[in-house]
Protein backbone atom coordinates (compact mmCIF):
# COMPACT_ATOMS: atom_id res chain seq x y z
CA UNK A 1 0.00 0.00 0.00
CA UNK A 2 1.37 3.43 -0.98
CA UNK A 3 2.00 6.10 1.63
CA UNK A 4 -0.82 8.25 0.25
CA UNK A 5 -3.37 5.45 0.48
CA UNK A 6 -2.15 4.44 3.94
CA UNK A 7 -2.46 8.04 5.16
CA UNK A 8 -5.96 8.32 3.69
CA UNK A 9 -7.13 5.14 5.40
CA UNK A 10 -5.82 6.25 8.79
CA UNK A 11 -6.81 9.93 8.38
CA UNK A 12 -9.28 10.04 11.34
CA UNK A 13 -6.44 9.38 13.78
CA UNK A 14 -4.42 12.55 13.04
CA UNK A 15 -5.05 14.12 9.62
CA UNK A 16 -8.83 14.31 10.07
CA UNK A 17 -9.07 13.91 13.82
CA UNK A 18 -12.63 14.23 15.20
CA UNK A 19 -11.60 16.66 17.93
CA UNK A 20 -8.80 18.83 16.48
CA UNK A 21 -10.04 18.97 12.87
CA UNK A 22 -13.76 18.17 12.81
CA UNK A 23 -14.35 19.79 16.23
CA UNK A 24 -16.68 17.00 17.34
CA UNK A 25 -17.11 15.66 20.87
CA UNK A 26 -15.57 18.73 22.47
CA UNK A 27 -17.80 18.75 25.56
CA UNK A 28 -16.48 15.46 26.90
CA UNK A 29 -12.96 16.28 25.75
CA UNK A 30 -13.01 19.37 27.96
CA UNK A 31 -15.07 18.06 30.88
CA UNK A 32 -13.66 14.61 31.72
CA UNK A 33 -9.95 15.18 31.15
CA UNK A 34 -9.08 16.31 34.68
CA UNK A 35 -7.25 13.01 35.09
CA UNK A 36 -5.84 10.30 32.86
CA UNK A 37 -8.09 7.60 34.35
CA UNK A 38 -11.31 9.46 33.54
CA UNK A 39 -10.04 10.26 30.05
CA UNK A 40 -9.23 6.59 29.37
CA UNK A 41 -12.57 5.40 30.75
CA UNK A 42 -14.51 7.92 28.68
CA UNK A 43 -12.51 6.97 25.60
CA UNK A 44 -13.33 3.29 26.04
CA UNK A 45 -17.00 4.01 26.69
CA UNK A 46 -17.45 6.23 23.66
CA UNK A 47 -15.43 3.95 21.37
CA UNK A 48 -17.51 0.95 22.43
CA UNK A 49 -20.76 2.81 21.70
CA UNK A 50 -19.34 4.10 18.41
CA UNK A 51 -18.31 0.62 17.23
CA UNK A 52 -21.53 -1.09 18.30
CA UNK A 53 -23.83 1.62 16.93
CA UNK A 54 -22.00 1.79 13.60
CA UNK A 55 -22.25 -1.98 13.23
CA UNK A 56 -25.95 -2.07 14.16
CA UNK A 57 -26.95 0.82 11.92
CA UNK A 58 -24.94 -0.55 9.01
CA UNK A 59 -26.69 -3.91 9.30
CA UNK A 60 -30.20 -2.44 9.32
CA UNK A 61 -29.58 0.47 6.94
CA UNK A 62 -31.65 -1.07 4.12
CA UNK A 63 -34.66 -1.47 6.40
CA UNK A 64 -34.81 2.07 7.78
CA UNK A 65 -37.64 4.23 6.42
CA UNK A 66 -36.16 7.59 5.55
CA UNK A 67 -38.66 9.62 7.59
CA UNK A 68 -37.78 7.82 10.87
CA UNK A 69 -34.13 7.12 10.13
CA UNK A 70 -32.67 9.56 12.63
CA UNK A 71 -35.10 8.55 15.37
CA UNK A 72 -34.10 4.90 15.03
CA UNK A 73 -30.41 5.79 15.00
CA UNK A 74 -30.80 7.80 18.22
CA UNK A 75 -32.74 4.93 19.79
CA UNK A 76 -29.98 2.45 18.92
CA UNK A 77 -27.28 4.74 20.30
CA UNK A 78 -29.25 5.53 23.46
CA UNK A 79 -29.80 1.82 24.15
CA UNK A 80 -26.08 1.13 23.84
CA UNK A 81 -25.24 4.08 26.09
CA UNK A 82 -27.57 2.72 28.78
CA UNK A 83 -25.82 -0.66 28.59
CA UNK A 84 -22.37 0.93 28.90
CA UNK A 85 -23.52 3.15 31.77
CA UNK A 86 -25.02 0.19 33.65
CA UNK A 87 -21.85 -1.86 33.21
CA UNK A 88 -19.78 1.03 34.52
CA UNK A 89 -22.05 1.48 37.53
CA UNK A 90 -21.98 -2.23 38.29
CA UNK A 91 -18.23 -2.79 38.04
CA UNK A 92 -16.67 0.63 38.70
CA UNK A 93 -19.14 2.73 40.61
CA UNK A 94 -16.62 5.30 41.82
CA UNK A 95 -15.55 6.05 38.25
CA UNK A 96 -19.20 6.25 37.21
CA UNK A 97 -19.71 8.91 39.86
CA UNK A 98 -16.64 10.83 38.69
CA UNK A 99 -17.81 10.86 35.10
CA UNK A 100 -21.24 11.99 36.28
CA UNK A 101 -23.66 12.58 33.40
CA UNK A 102 -21.06 12.60 30.65
CA UNK A 103 -21.39 8.88 29.91
CA UNK A 104 -25.13 9.33 29.47
CA UNK A 105 -24.50 12.31 27.21
CA UNK A 106 -22.66 10.11 24.72
CA UNK A 107 -26.07 9.72 23.08
CA UNK A 108 -25.89 13.39 22.04
CA UNK A 109 -22.21 13.29 21.11
CA UNK A 110 -21.79 14.75 17.63
CA UNK A 111 -19.09 12.23 16.77
CA UNK A 112 -21.31 9.19 17.40
CA UNK A 113 -24.31 10.71 15.63
CA UNK A 114 -22.17 12.00 12.78
CA UNK A 115 -20.54 8.65 12.00
CA UNK A 116 -23.89 6.86 12.26
CA UNK A 117 -25.67 9.18 9.84
CA UNK A 118 -22.73 10.21 7.68
CA UNK A 119 -21.09 6.81 7.20
CA UNK A 120 -22.65 3.71 8.77
CA UNK A 121 -26.08 4.39 7.26
CA UNK A 122 -24.51 4.35 3.79
CA UNK A 123 -21.80 1.66 3.97
CA UNK A 124 -21.34 -2.02 4.71
CA UNK A 125 -20.44 -3.62 8.03
CA UNK A 126 -16.65 -3.92 7.67
CA UNK A 127 -16.23 -0.41 6.30
CA UNK A 128 -18.42 1.00 9.08
CA UNK A 129 -16.47 -0.86 11.76
CA UNK A 130 -13.17 0.39 10.33
CA UNK A 131 -14.47 3.97 10.23
CA UNK A 132 -15.75 3.72 13.81
CA UNK A 133 -12.49 2.19 15.04
CA UNK A 134 -10.30 4.92 13.54
CA UNK A 135 -12.55 7.74 14.71
CA UNK A 136 -12.65 6.17 18.17
CA UNK A 137 -8.85 5.96 18.19
CA UNK A 138 -8.53 9.58 17.08
CA UNK A 139 -10.95 10.73 19.77
CA UNK A 140 -9.25 8.61 22.43
CA UNK A 141 -5.77 9.83 21.48
CA UNK A 142 -6.68 13.47 22.08
CA UNK A 143 -8.63 12.76 25.27
CA UNK A 144 -5.78 10.74 26.74
CA UNK A 145 -3.17 13.32 25.75
CA UNK A 146 -5.11 16.21 27.31
CA UNK A 147 -5.97 14.15 30.39
CA UNK A 148 -2.34 13.14 30.91
CA UNK A 149 -1.10 16.72 30.60
CA UNK A 150 -3.73 18.10 32.98
CA UNK A 151 -3.12 15.47 35.65
CA UNK A 152 0.67 15.66 35.38
CA UNK A 153 0.83 19.45 35.53
CA UNK A 154 -2.06 19.82 37.96
CA UNK A 155 -1.10 17.14 40.48
CA UNK A 156 2.32 15.84 39.45
CA UNK A 157 0.97 12.32 38.98
CA UNK A 158 -0.46 9.92 36.42
CA UNK A 159 -3.07 7.28 37.24
CA UNK A 160 -2.60 8.09 40.91
CA UNK A 161 1.16 7.46 40.86
CA UNK A 162 3.21 10.44 42.02
CA UNK A 163 5.82 11.18 39.36
CA UNK A 164 6.92 14.68 40.31
CA UNK A 165 8.02 15.32 43.93
CA UNK A 166 5.80 17.95 45.53
CA UNK A 167 7.17 20.97 47.37
CA UNK A 168 5.02 20.15 50.39
CA UNK A 169 6.77 16.78 50.55
CA UNK A 170 10.26 18.22 50.23
CA UNK A 171 10.41 18.11 46.43
CA UNK A 172 10.63 20.80 43.77
CA UNK A 173 7.28 20.65 41.94
CA UNK A 174 4.49 23.08 42.74
CA UNK A 175 1.22 21.79 41.18
CA UNK A 176 -0.47 24.11 38.73
CA UNK A 177 -3.96 23.98 40.20
CA UNK A 178 -5.40 25.82 37.21
CA UNK A 179 -4.79 22.68 35.14
CA UNK A 180 -7.54 20.97 37.11
CA UNK A 181 -10.03 23.71 36.26
CA UNK A 182 -12.17 23.83 33.13
CA UNK A 183 -10.40 26.75 31.35
CA UNK A 184 -7.13 24.83 31.16
CA UNK A 185 -8.73 22.28 28.85
CA UNK A 186 -9.58 25.06 26.39
CA UNK A 187 -6.01 26.36 26.49
CA UNK A 188 -4.47 22.93 25.99
CA UNK A 189 -6.84 22.04 23.19
CA UNK A 190 -6.15 25.35 21.48
CA UNK A 191 -2.39 24.80 21.70
CA UNK A 192 -2.83 21.27 20.39
CA UNK A 193 -4.87 22.46 17.41
CA UNK A 194 -2.27 25.16 16.70
CA UNK A 195 0.60 22.66 16.85
CA UNK A 196 -1.11 20.16 14.56
CA UNK A 197 -2.13 22.78 12.02
CA UNK A 198 1.38 24.20 12.03
CA UNK A 199 2.68 20.72 11.23
CA UNK A 200 -0.08 19.97 8.68
CA UNK A 201 -1.22 23.31 7.17
CA UNK A 202 -3.80 21.47 5.06
CA UNK A 203 -5.89 21.12 8.23
CA UNK A 204 -6.57 24.87 8.21
CA UNK A 205 -10.06 25.71 6.97
CA UNK A 206 -10.44 27.00 3.46
CA UNK A 207 -11.67 30.48 2.57
CA UNK A 208 -15.29 29.30 2.40
CA UNK A 209 -15.22 28.55 6.14
CA UNK A 210 -13.68 31.86 7.23
CA UNK A 211 -15.87 34.79 8.27
CA UNK A 212 -16.21 37.57 5.72
CA UNK A 213 -14.86 40.56 7.58
CA UNK A 214 -16.61 43.08 5.35
CA UNK A 215 -20.00 41.59 6.19
CA UNK A 216 -19.16 41.93 9.89
CA UNK A 217 -18.23 45.59 9.47
CA UNK A 218 -14.52 44.93 10.10
CA UNK A 219 -11.81 46.20 7.81
CA UNK A 220 -8.91 43.93 6.89
CA UNK A 221 -6.47 46.35 8.55
CA UNK A 222 -8.45 46.17 11.79
CA UNK A 223 -8.19 42.37 11.81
Amino acid sequence: MSWRRWRARFAPVIQDNPITVQMLGLCSALAVTTSLSTAITMSIALSAVLLASSAAISLIRHFLPNHVRLIIQITVIASLVIVVDQILQAYWYSMSQRLSIFVSLIVTNCLVMGRAEGFASQHGLLASLWDALLNGLGYSLMLILIGALRELLGAGQLLGVQLLPLVEQGGWFEPLKMMLLAPSAFFLLGLLVWALRSRWPQQVEGEEFRPRLAELGVEDDDA
